[in-house]
């Protein structure tokens, strides 16, 4: 049995990396899900921090389509995402703390499986203190 994939693409970029006010843009699509039915699929651009301390996320977009409110998910047709992006947080790659960005979709499937990837990008153009000589 094959496992079910999601495959996320951002739109004619050669590199994963945005500006604040840029639009971030793609597509999701299904691999593998066979004849189950999908219940519901959620989008959401977010950010995370990983590090000391205290890890943090939010949610800068989110988009829900499901069968129980009428939507039409064809899994055999891609789906979309857009959105303008803020100013902020930056992604930052510090020693103490990290600042991630990702696209994740997840899928719910009607056994109650789910099955959910993300796709990362670089928010911002920040130097990684990692690399920089003193």
């Amino acid at each position: 049995m094959t496992t079910p994939q999601i495959v996320i693409t951002f739109d004619g970029r050669g590199s994963r990396q945005y500006l604040p006010g840029e639009t971030l843009a793609g597509s999701y699509r299904f691999e593998s899900i066979g004849g189950e039915t999908i219940q519901a699929v959620e989008v959401d651009v977010l950010w995370f921090t990983e590090g000391k301390g205290t890890e943090d996320f939010g949610v800068h977009d989110h988009w829900r389509r499901s069968a129980d409110a009428g939507d039409w998910i064809d899994p055999r047709r891609p789906g979309r995402f857009s959105t303008k992006l803020p100013r902020s947080p930056l992604s930052y790659h510090g020693i103490i703390v990290k600042v991630h960005w990702c696209v994740r979709v997840r899928v719910f499937l009607e056994s109650g499986r789910e099955i959910a990837d993300e796709l990362p990008f670089t928010f911002g153009n920040l130097p990684d203190v990692r690399t920089l000589k003193t």
